[in-house]
Protein backbone atom coordinates (compact mmCIF):
# COMPACT_ATOMS: atom_id res chain seq x y z
CA UNK A 1 0.00 0.00 0.00
CA UNK A 2 2.92 1.97 0.86
CA UNK A 3 5.01 1.82 -2.24
CA UNK A 4 1.65 2.63 -4.36
CA UNK A 5 1.41 5.93 -2.80
CA UNK A 6 4.88 6.81 -3.23
CA UNK A 7 4.33 5.95 -6.85
CA UNK A 8 1.36 8.21 -7.51
CA UNK A 9 3.39 11.10 -5.94
CA UNK A 10 6.10 10.36 -8.25
CA UNK A 11 3.72 9.93 -11.17
CA UNK A 12 2.13 13.65 -10.21
CA UNK A 13 5.55 15.06 -9.92
CA UNK A 14 6.63 13.82 -13.64
CA UNK A 15 3.06 15.22 -14.59
CA UNK A 16 3.75 18.55 -12.85
CA UNK A 17 7.35 18.75 -14.59
CA UNK A 18 6.05 17.96 -17.94
CA UNK A 19 3.81 20.55 -17.42
CA UNK A 20 5.94 23.13 -16.53
CA UNK A 21 8.49 22.34 -19.18
CA UNK A 22 5.92 22.72 -21.74
CA UNK A 23 4.63 26.31 -20.48
CA UNK A 24 8.71 27.24 -20.53
CA UNK A 25 8.88 26.11 -24.00
CA UNK A 26 5.87 28.12 -25.26
CA UNK A 27 7.52 31.05 -23.50
CA UNK A 28 10.60 30.53 -25.36
CA UNK A 29 8.71 30.28 -28.76
CA UNK A 30 6.74 33.38 -27.72
CA UNK A 31 10.12 35.20 -27.49
CA UNK A 32 11.01 34.36 -30.50
CA UNK A 33 8.36 34.85 -33.15
CA UNK A 34 8.71 37.33 -35.61
CA UNK A 35 6.03 39.88 -35.44
CA UNK A 36 5.06 42.04 -38.32
CA UNK A 37 2.36 44.65 -39.65
CA UNK A 38 0.96 44.44 -42.80
CA UNK A 39 -0.65 47.25 -44.65
CA UNK A 40 -3.54 45.29 -47.43
CA UNK A 41 -5.75 46.61 -50.18
CA UNK A 42 -8.71 43.86 -51.52
CA UNK A 43 -9.92 44.77 -54.88
CA UNK A 44 -13.04 43.20 -56.44
CA UNK A 45 -16.60 42.58 -55.22
CA UNK A 46 -15.74 42.65 -51.73
CA UNK A 47 -18.59 45.36 -50.69
CA UNK A 48 -22.04 43.82 -49.17
CA UNK A 49 -20.45 40.60 -49.27
CA UNK A 50 -19.37 40.13 -45.20
CA UNK A 51 -16.00 40.25 -46.21
CA UNK A 52 -15.25 42.90 -42.98
CA UNK A 53 -16.81 40.14 -40.80
CA UNK A 54 -14.98 37.37 -42.30
CA UNK A 55 -11.61 39.43 -41.69
CA UNK A 56 -12.46 39.59 -38.44
CA UNK A 57 -13.44 36.43 -37.72
CA UNK A 58 -10.17 34.94 -39.35
CA UNK A 59 -7.81 37.63 -37.64
CA UNK A 60 -9.73 36.44 -34.38
CA UNK A 61 -9.06 33.00 -34.73
CA UNK A 62 -5.10 33.48 -35.79
CA UNK A 63 -4.40 36.17 -33.07
CA UNK A 64 -3.61 38.92 -35.25
CA UNK A 65 -4.88 42.21 -34.25
CA UNK A 66 -5.54 45.31 -35.97
CA UNK A 67 -8.75 46.54 -38.21
CA UNK A 68 -10.53 46.64 -41.58
CA UNK A 69 -12.92 49.07 -43.77
CA UNK A 70 -14.12 49.60 -46.23
CA UNK A 71 -13.02 52.22 -48.73
CA UNK A 72 -14.73 53.82 -51.67
CA UNK A 73 -14.06 50.57 -53.60
CA UNK A 74 -11.90 48.14 -51.57
CA UNK A 75 -11.57 47.27 -48.53
CA UNK A 76 -8.49 48.14 -46.29
CA UNK A 77 -6.68 46.25 -43.43
CA UNK A 78 -3.88 47.23 -40.94
CA UNK A 79 -2.91 43.73 -39.45
CA UNK A 80 -0.29 42.51 -36.65
CA UNK A 81 0.90 39.70 -35.37
CA UNK A 82 3.38 37.06 -36.06
CA UNK A 83 4.72 36.86 -39.63
CA UNK A 84 3.94 33.48 -40.28
CA UNK A 85 0.42 33.62 -39.66
CA UNK A 86 0.24 37.07 -41.80
CA UNK A 87 1.06 35.50 -44.68
CA UNK A 88 -1.51 32.47 -44.00
CA UNK A 89 -3.81 35.41 -43.31
CA UNK A 90 -3.15 37.47 -46.30
CA UNK A 91 -3.91 34.17 -48.23
CA UNK A 92 -7.24 34.01 -46.51
CA UNK A 93 -7.86 37.37 -47.89
CA UNK A 94 -7.60 36.35 -51.59
CA UNK A 95 -9.83 33.68 -51.52
CA UNK A 96 -12.23 35.91 -49.67
CA UNK A 97 -15.68 35.52 -47.76
CA UNK A 98 -17.86 33.01 -49.73
CA UNK A 99 -19.83 34.89 -51.31
CA UNK A 100 -16.70 37.91 -52.55
CA UNK A 101 -15.40 37.98 -55.46
CA UNK A 102 -11.55 38.76 -54.90
CA UNK A 103 -10.16 40.49 -58.23
CA UNK A 104 -6.48 41.45 -56.93
CA UNK A 105 -4.72 41.14 -52.89
CA UNK A 106 -1.88 44.04 -53.02
CA UNK A 107 -0.12 43.97 -49.40
CA UNK A 108 2.56 45.87 -47.80
CA UNK A 109 4.88 44.51 -44.86
CA UNK A 110 5.82 47.40 -42.45
CA UNK A 111 7.52 47.82 -38.67
CA UNK A 112 5.58 46.06 -36.20
CA UNK A 113 3.94 48.63 -33.17
CA UNK A 114 1.82 46.78 -30.66
CA UNK A 115 -0.59 49.28 -31.31
CA UNK A 116 -4.04 47.01 -31.11
CA UNK A 117 -5.41 44.65 -28.31
CA UNK A 118 -7.57 43.18 -30.99
CA UNK A 119 -9.00 43.47 -34.33
CA UNK A 120 -11.88 45.29 -35.15
CA UNK A 121 -13.96 46.90 -37.93
CA UNK A 122 -12.96 50.65 -38.16
CA UNK A 123 -16.61 52.57 -39.44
Amino acid sequence: MHVEGIKRMVDRQLEHGKKEEEVKRQEIAELFKERARVHITVYGKVHGVFFRDYAKKTADGMQITGWVKNTDDTVEIVAEGDKICLRQFIVMCQQGSPLAKVEKVDYEWEEYTGKFNDFYINY
